[in-house]
């Protein structure tokens, strides 16, 4: 056969994914939705149990594995399903990584004892505890001798013998299997019931056109559906049994594949069900050619606590991933050249309502579906609108509309597989989604008025109010937005104490010891305009210390933590050192670490990039969380202290990070004896207005960025370009001029000396 595409004849009847039938295709033996969600939970497990990677762990869990726990299971598997138990983790790893070859664990076990040993389908957390229960009670009966837990020193130097280099060769392959199946969503019901029916079509391609195809290389949702299959050996055998020479031709998830196997996979797809093979959360992240596939802008963060929804100013932020495919009607078979010009428009409906993106639909067939964009939406941007525009309209500028179709997030969550197709004059397309899932917060501080000991602005409306009774006390104030501008916290700097009063009374500097840092949770309580008073409850205080012969400078917060802080040179932060401890918490050790490092390290820059990126690199700091599960630390927060700016995972706190942005701009002006920060800066500036501009809010991949008609720094992740983001509280600040300024807030030497010096 010359190739898979000549095997399917171009007049064949497509399919529809949710049509196929238990006739069409294989009946699956076991729940593969239950499955694959506790698979899921099972492998990131094993990634967080350091431990069970040690050399001697593994080879003490393969002796296990082979000795004590396949004989046991063969024993208890007499003409009957699978007993209901389950082995400790570490046989369990073993015994998963070795299903994961069907070919040799079949012959292993058919070698051995003369059957196929399966596994039993547990699903819910009540029966698998019971399961573990009732197996350690076998197994004590069994090997009285024998230690139910892997109980190895990892640092043991006592060898244990291999006797079989194919399954430690399969368990060090899958160590970093979680990494590729890590993403939330991929726990969602509605992702995996999707997932599931696109396994099936798999399964059905499969079976009709093996003859045709070398290989069929799987996305990754069918190859995750796949991997779960395999798991249960004796099920997997079961379902399989009339194409076990087929599913040799499947790549695995570590395969690396040609360009024209996955061609060839794509067009049996497209002409089987006539839709796109790739799907938002079912890409093909394998090594094309020996180069690894384009890595996603976004950090997809697992995470079973939300740290700050005890903070009810704080609402979550929830991200979906998005892919566009079009193709033009099966009727028309070739551009018609008066709608050669014509392009495509991609809007928001709403929060980046100033968002238009561009493709020239020149390049579209009605032989293939070609994806348009790929992108990344925030689910408060309710969903997207694409517009068919022709150039040239009034006066021969712009372009006239010739036809638009709205696709909405919820619709899409109710569609099957989470796709949906729809026409747009002489075009079809199609749109699928991801699940929503709870993604990092998003943090700015933008200057405000001046506020008194109190809290409440200064400004004659207040004093009115207070039936002129003096407002005492001056403290710097910033308003802390999120990503929808929504106002979440006010933090607040002391700077002054006493009043003011016509006749030369001022407010005076107070101590250096007193001028701490305070935050307060919620939203200003605004008594005529953009006059107001702060919210009562504070979260987080920050409180100046004297430098030692360990740090220069140095901050107690109220959260427990203490930050010292170093440096070299009091003209340069590249000499910056941060040290942060915690009496209270010794088990977890925070690292704050200059620059963007881990998972914000960005992009492959050239020479030139790599400069302006130093340069920019200077305000930012990493907030790192060591711990037993992540001994290589995690990366929980980004901060920006000049532009006070922070990204933070949901299980980080808020207030600490604002606290840690705050204390370090404070120790930096002194340092360098200037305003670094613009916080002398005592007005709110005018933003951008919510919903056309939202920071965030949409983001495109990589793949979509290269053939982009727009150089927006707001459709890529914020910190790859802080200050064009940031322009409208960093670049487009003019500061007032003194005068602009009430004498009641006191001038600008109070300022500057609470600040700088």
């Amino acid at each position: 056969m010359s190739s898979a595409g000549s095997e399917i004849s171009d007049n064949l009847t497509t399919r529809t994914l949710s049509g196929i039938s238990e006739v069409d295709t294989i009946r699956l033996g076991v729940d593969l939705v239950s499955a694959t969600r506790k698979n899921i939970g099972f492998l990131r497990t094993v990634n967080e149990s350091q431990w069970l990677h040690e050399r001697p762990t593994i080879l003490e869990a393969i002796r296990r594995y082979e000795g004590l726990w396949m004989p046991l299971m063969s024993d208890l598997t007499v003409g009957a399903p699978p007993p209901m138990i389950l082995p400790p983790v570490d046989i369990e790893w073993v015994w998963f990584c070795h299903s994961l070859n069907p070919v040799r664990y079949r012959q292993y076990c058919e070698s051995r004892f003369s059957k196929l040993i399966g596994k039993p389908a547990i699903f819910d957390e009540e029966n698998e505890e019971y399961a573990l229960m009732r197996c350690r009670e076998i197994w004590e009966h069994k090997y009285p001798y024998e230690p139910f837990e892997n109980e190895v020193d990892s640092d043991s130097e006592n060898p244990i013998c291999v006797t079989n280099e194919d399954i430690l060769n399969e368990v060090k392959r899958q160590r970093f299997l979680y990494s590729k199946f890590s993403e939330p969503y991929m726990c969602e019901l509605v992702y995996l019931i999707a997932a599931r029916q696109r396994y099936k079509g798999f399964l059905y391609i499969l079976q009709k056109f093996s003859d045709g195809c070398s290989l069929f290389v799987p996305a990754s949702d069918i190859q995750l559906m796949w991997l779960t299959h395999l798991s249960y050996p004796t099920v997997y055998a079961e379902d399989l049994k009339d194409m076990w020479d087929d599913m040799g031709k499947v790549v695995g998830v570590w395969g690396n594949v040609k360009a024209k196997d996955v061609e060839e996979t794509k067009k049996i797809w497209e002409k089987t069900f006539d839709l796109p093979y790739e799907k938002a959360g079912g890409g093909l992240a394998l090594e094309f050619d020996g180069i690894a596939s384009v890595k996603p802008p976004i950090f997809w963060n697992v995470s079973d606590t939300d740290v700050n929804s005890k903070y009810k100013s704080m609402l979550p932020r929830f991200l979906l991933e998005v892919c566009i495919f079009l193709k033009l009607k099966s009727g028309m078979k070739a551009m018609q050249q008066d709608i050669k010009c014509d392009f495509l428009r991609l809007r928001m409906v709403r929060c980046h309502r100033e968002l238009k993106l561009g493709k020239p639909i020149s390049n579209f067939s009605h032989n293939s579906w070609l994806k348009v964009w790929h992108l990344y939406c925030e689910f408060g941007t309710k969903g997207l609108i694409l517009e068919l525009r022709h150039p040239g309209g009034a006066c021969f500028k712009g372009s006239t509309l010739q036809g638009t179709v709205e696709f909405r997030w919820n619709n899409l969550l109710r569609a099957p597989s989470l796709t949906m197709e729809r026409e747009i004059e002489q075009f079809r397309v199609v749109i699928s989604i991801t699940p929503p899932v709870q993604a990092q917060y998003l943090l700015k501080c933008v200057p405000d008025r001046v506020t008194d000991d109190s809290g409440a602005m200064i400004s004659d409306v207040i004093l009115r109010l207070n039936r002129y009774r003096p407002q005492e006390g001056r403290w710097l104030s910033r308003t802390v937005l999120d990503h929808a501008g929504r106002e979440c916290f006010v933090v607040r700097i002391r700077v002054g104490g006493g009043f003011w009063r016509r006749g030369g009374e001022t407010p005076s500097a107070v101590k250096w010891e007193d001028r701490i840092i305070e935050i307060r949770e919620g939203f200003w309580s605004y008594v005529a305009g953009s006059i107001g008073r702060a919210p009562e409850k504070v979260v987080g205080t920050a409180t100046p210390k004297e430098a030692t012969a360990e740090c220069q400078a140095a901050w107690d917060f109220s959260t427990g933590d203490e930050l010292m802080i170093n440096w070299e040179s009091s003209s340069s932060t590249s000499g910056l050192k941060f040290t942060l401890k915690n009496a209270a918490s010794p088990d977890s050790l925070l690292v704050l670490l200059r620059g963007r490092k881990m998972q914000y390290q960005g992009r492959e820059l050239s020479e030139v990039e790599k400069e302006a990126e130093e340069e920019d690199d200077e305000g930012f700091v990493t907030l790192i969380r060591f711990t037993d599960e992540n001994p290589t630390g995690k990366a929980t927060a980004l901060l920006n202290w000049k532009l006070l700016v922070i990204e933070l995972l949901p299980e980080e706190d808020a207030v600490l990070a604002l606290l840690l942005c705050f204390s370090i701009l404070r120790s930096i002006s002194e340092m360098r004896k200037e305003d670094v920060g613009g916080l002398l800066i005592r007005r709110r500036i005018k933003e951008t207005k919510l919903g056309h501009r939202d920071w965030g809010s949409v983001i495109l991949h990589p793949s979509s960025l290269s053939s982009s008609s727009s150089t927006s720094p707001y459709i890529q992740p914020w910190y790859w370009n802080a200050k064009a983001v940031m322009a409208a509280s960093t670049d487009n600040i003019r500061r007032p001029p003194a005068q602009n300024y009430s004498p009641a807030e006191g001038g600008d030497k109070l300022y500057k000396r609470g600040i700088i010096k």
